[in-house]
Order: structure tokens, then C-alpha cells, then sequence
């Protein structure tokens, strides 16, 4: 019985064998040059330029097919230059075509002149004329990777069979590059997207600003999946979700902005369920939304034990690609990560709020208790002394000191009743940038002189009145840690009125100290135009108040 054929491509025939074996030591070397990397994007590019030199084509091409297996995920060129391939636009799709049909029947393709055949669709404007063609599939272990295409010889013959016979070859060895090129940017991404959750975890549960730590969320949502933009969603007071971060490559005022439940996307969200939108422009459920000019979205839910924490949107610009499975994944999880940090980070602070709260009670019993009966039992002194004084200047002396024992008291028994209330009403912006002076007193060892201009506590806004208090915070940190200042000036004016003609609110934060030193850090700095950026405002630096100019004036400006 005859040995059975060795799998893989045969001979073109017995009498041309020495064309093809003088062809091996080439084709060597283009397998050798095709599994040298393991960076998917470069390793098309070279599968690409090997196989054009090794069929002598002036143009090559490499599709590479989706994950569900009707289009092309991937589709890298070579042979025609930046220029023209900017003047052609849109990259085929794999969904028509000759291409198309090579995804749905991948075998072996050569034709003489592919304008000719019926399952071609034509050239799109500007795209150099093609005649002769040859398609090869990548196939590894029975799954279709994709397709190598090649065009034009410049000889003007056609592809032969010594052609068709390497490139297969070539095709093979191809597909084991690209199968590995794939596993090594899955394993990549994966670490990229557990590095991701770890420091969205430890900056939730840092105990700063939550302000900071739900930014944090929205710019790694948006780096690790490739978006324009990273938005983190939280439940709004009156019902819907309301934008609480927003981390983009250009400033945006939509921070802030509540979308309402009846919006079909908040619906969703609400229920727990993720939503992948393939693009916004045209789906009917970001109608209304602040995503409509983008294309595909990928928006899922902060969920965790049944419970609805908000919802993280990432955008992509039109015309890119959809969300694939794997990133889908990859950000589910991320999501459920960020929910159960979200989900620790509230209960941590209700334990920081429970033990104020504890600590205001025994502070008030303490203060009823010993306090006030220690100044009850002063006050019998002195009206008992008063009695047996015979100066009638010593009796109005301690009778005054007596009426003020009284008042004393009766202001520690409202301090008392102020500690034992679970809840107050919301504080004005004058009461809140107060409260920072007098904190940043403690560290500085001076307080910091404050002045007010206008009606800040009815004209500044909420969401502009936070990021103030942020940014006030932020300088007067700075001015501690760094600028070994004596004198520090607060001035909040709610009069000003911006470049633009708008209304708005002026914190300035000036000092004596050293200044800014050239070549420091400015993470600071920048945190301060971030904050005003997403109000529509803007930061900057100036002189001190120290002689001539020394130390540094901070300039925050938003409108209301």
C-alpha cells in the first residue's frame, strides 16, 4: 500500500520542482520574519510586506476576522501609501464583497481579473486599479484567523501556481504568529484592566474626596477601553442618573447633567442590565442622552447584590469599532469591581459618620455633665461671695460675672442640643470655606485672613460651590506642603464676570512663600483646571503678596 500524502500544499506538478525548491530558502526566511514578534498590529504589517515580496505583488492585505465571524476586526494594508489611503476613507468591513465572500467560504482564491467576477462590488473612489488577485484563508487548527489577500504583479503576469503554493504555506505560519500575537495582547489587556480595577479599589477606599476617587474610575474606564470618554453615572435625588465624573480628552460642561429614568438607556441601567450601542447617532435610545455624537458605546451598570449603585459609560468616536466580547467582559468586571469598591467606600464612611456621631454624644454628655454643673457650682460661689461682700463695686463686679456664667452656660446647652442632632441643614458656601480656613489653620500653625464679596450663598451653585471648596482645599494643601508661607489671603467674589460675559464666582488663595519652583511637580495645578474645566471655568497661577511678588497667587474662576 502506498504511504498516504503529507498534509499541506502539494507540488504544482512533478516538472516544475525546482522552480518551487528554489524558491524555499526565500520562503524560510519570510516564515522566520513572520513569527519574530508578538505585538498583533506590527506582526500584520510584516505578515503583509513578507507576502508581497515573497509572490512579487505590489499590493498585500491581511483581514483579520471578528469575534462572531461575519466581518473583519483588523485589515491592514501594504503597498498603497498614507496619502491615497487617507483619499480612500473607510477601511472594507468584510461584509460584502469578494471579501465578504472569502469570510463565508474560505478557500483558496485566484483570478486573472477580479473586476470580472460577479462577487466583486468594485473599487471605492481614489482606490488604485486592481486586476489579478490571489486570496489564501489563515487558518490554525480549523478556526479561520482571516484572510491574506494579493494584487498586481508588476511583471503583469498572472498569479501561478508556485505562487498559490507559498503563500499557503506562508498563510499557515501566519495564522500560528497571529494565534500567538493574540493570546499575549488577551493575556496584556486582561493585566491592564486588573491594574485598572486595583487602582480604582484603592482610591475609593483611600478616605479622600470622593470627588477625585470617582474621577479616578472614569479616566481608567476610558484608558483601558480605548474610549473618548470615561463617565461615571450615580443615582440623581429626583430620580435618574445624574453625571457625577467625567474624564475626556477636551474639556466638557456635562458634569452634572441628569438624565432622566423615562430615558431608555437609564431604564436599563437601573434594571441592572448592560447596554452596547454599535452607534449612538443613529440608535433611538441615545436620542436625548450627552452621548449622541459618538458612536459605539458600551455603558454598564455599578451592580452589586442586587443593588444599583450607578452606571459607567464609555464612548467611542464614530466610525470606530464596536465593542468586542472580550472587552464587553473585561468591562463587566471592571464595573462589578468598581460597584464593590463604591459599595465599601459608602460603608466605610458610614462608620467614619457613626463614630462623629458617637463622638459628638459623648462630647455632649461630657459637657452636660461636668461642664455645666462644675459652672453651676461656680456660679453659687459667686452669688454666695456677692452676698458677703460689703465694696459695693466688688457686688456688681461678681454679679457681672455671674450674669456671664449664665450666658456661658446657656450657649453650651445649644452646643449641646447643635451635637446631639443626627442631621443639619445643607450649609451655605460662606459656612463651608470657613470651615477649610479653619482646618488649614491647624497644619499652617497661623489662620489664613478671609474676606467675601457678594452673595456667595445664594448666587454660586451647587455643583460650581463643590468644585470651589475642592479647589480651596487643594491651594491652601499646596501653600502647606509646599510653600513654607507666613501670610495666606482668601477671597471668595461672587461678582465677577468672566471673559466671556457670563456671571461668575473668583476664589483667590495668595501667599508669601517660595513661589513655584521650575521643574516641580504641577499635579496640583493641574487638579485645579481639571475642576474648573468641567464647571466651564478657568485656573491660574500668578505672583504672591510676599515683597516683589514673592510666593504665588492661585485664581479659580467658574461660573455659576
Amino acid at each position: 500500500m502506498p504511504p498516504a500524502p503529507l498534509p499541506g500544499p502539494q507540488p504544482p506538478h512533478r516538472g516544475s520542482s525546482a522552480e518551487l525548491l528554489a524558491r524555499v530558502p526565500k520562503l524560510l526566511d519570510a516564515m522566520r520574519s513572520v513569527g519574530s514578534g508578538l505585538e498583533l498590529h506590527s506582526t500584520l504589517h510584516r505578515i503583509c510586506e513578507t507576502a508581497a515580496d515573497l509572490a512579487s505583488a505590489r499590493y498585500a492585505a491581511i483581514g483579520v476576522v471578528d469575534e462572531d465571524g461575519d466581518g473583519l476586526a483588523e485589515f491592514v494594508h501594504h503597498g498603497v501609501d498614507e496619502a491615497t489611503a487617507r483619499r480612500i476613507g473607510h477601511l472594507p468591513d468584510g461584509h460584502k464583497g469578494l471579501l465578504g465572500a472569502l469570510i463565508r467560504d474560505p478557500d483558496p482564491v485566484r483570478l486573472t481579473d477580479l473586476t470580472e467576477d460577479p462577487r466583486s462590488c468594485g473599487f471605492p473612489e481614489h482606490h488604485p486599479p486592481m486586476r489579478d488577485f490571489l486570496g489564501v484563508p489563515i487558518r490554525v487548527h480549523g478556526e479561520n484567523f482571516g484572510n491574506l489577500y494579493l494584487s498586481d504583479k508588476p511583471s503583469g503576469e498572472p498569479f501561478n501556481d508556485y505562487d498559490l503554493a507559498m503563500v499557503r504555506v506562508l498563510a499557515t505560519e501566519a495564522g500560528i504568529a497571529i494565534g500567538n500575537a493574540r493570546l499575549y495582547e488577551a493575556a496584556r489587556q486582561r493585566e491592564r484592566w486588573i491594574d485598572g480595577s486595583v487602582a480604582v479599589t484603592t482610591a475609593l477606599l483611600a478616605g479622600g474626596d470622593m470627588d477625585e476617587a470617582l474621577q479616578v474610575v472614569a479616566e481608567q474606564a476610558r484608558r483601558l477601553s480605548g474610549a473618548r470618554a470615561g463617565i461615571v453615572l450615580l443615582p440623581a435625588d429626583g430620580g435618574g442618573l445624574e453625571i457625577a465624573a467625567v474624564a475626556a480628552q477636551h474639556p466638557t460642561h456635562a458634569l452634572g447633567t441628569v438624565i432622566p429614568p423615562d430615558n431608555g438607556v437609564v431604564a436599563e441601567l437601573l434594571a441592572g442590565r448592560p447596554v452596547f450601542v454599535d452607534d449612538a447617532a443613529t440608535d433611538p435610545r441615545t436620542a436625548a442622552g450627552p452621548v449622541r455624537g459618538y458612536g459605539p458605546i458600551m455603558l454598564l451598570p455599578l451592580c452589586r447584590d442586587g443593588r444599583v449603585l450607578g452606571g459607567l459609560v464609555m464612548p467611542r468616536a464614530r466610525g470606530e469599532r464596536p465593542f468586542t466580547r472580550t472587552e464587553r467582559a473585561l468591562g463587566d468586571r471592571f464595573a462589578s469591581q468598581a460597584a464593590l469598591a463604591l459599595m465599601m467606600a459608602d460603608a466605610q464612611r458610614d462608620r467614619e459618620r457613626l463614630a462623629v456621631y458617637e463622638d459628638r454624644d459623648r462630647i455632649a454628655r461630657d459637657l452636660h455633665d461636668l461642664v455645666i454643673q462644675r459652672l453651676f457650682a461656680t456660679g453659687m460661689m459667686l452669688e454666695s461671695a456677692q452676698r458677703g461682700a460689703l465694696a459695693p463695686e466688688v457686688r456688681d463686679g461678681v454679679g457681672g460675672a455671674v450674669d456671664e456664667l449664665d450666658i456661658t452656660i446657656q450657649e453650651i446647652r445649644s452646643a449641646i442640643f447643635a451635637l446631639r442632632q443626627p442631621a443639619q441643614a445643607p450649609e451655605g458656601l460662606r459656612t463651608r470655606v470657613l470651615r477649610e480656613v479653619a482646618m488649614a489653620a491647624v497644619p499652617l500653625g497661623f489662620s489664613p485672613s478671609h474676606r467675601f464679596v457678594g452673595p456667595v450663598d445664594t448666587a454660586v451653585g451647587d455643583l460650581t460651590g463643590k468644585n470651589l471648596i475642592a479647589a480651596l482645599r487643594e491651594a491652601l494643601s499646596n501653600a502647606f506642603r509646599h510653600a513654607g508661607a507666613t501670610r495666606i489671603e482668601v477671597v471668595v467674589d461672587a461678582t465677577v464676570t468672566l471673559p466671556d460675559g457670563r456671571p461668575g464666582v473668583r476664589l483667590t488663595v495668595a501667599d508669601d512663600g517660595v513661589g513655584i519652583p521650575e521643574g516641580g511637580r504641577r499635579s496640583g495645578l493641574r487638579n485645579l483646571e481639571r475642576r474648573a474645566e468641567t464647571v466651564g471655568g478657568t485656573s491660574r497661577t500668578g505672583p504672591g503678596i510676599g515683597r516683589d511678588g514673592r510666593g504665588t497667587t492661585v485664581l479659580w474662576e467658574a461660573p455659576y
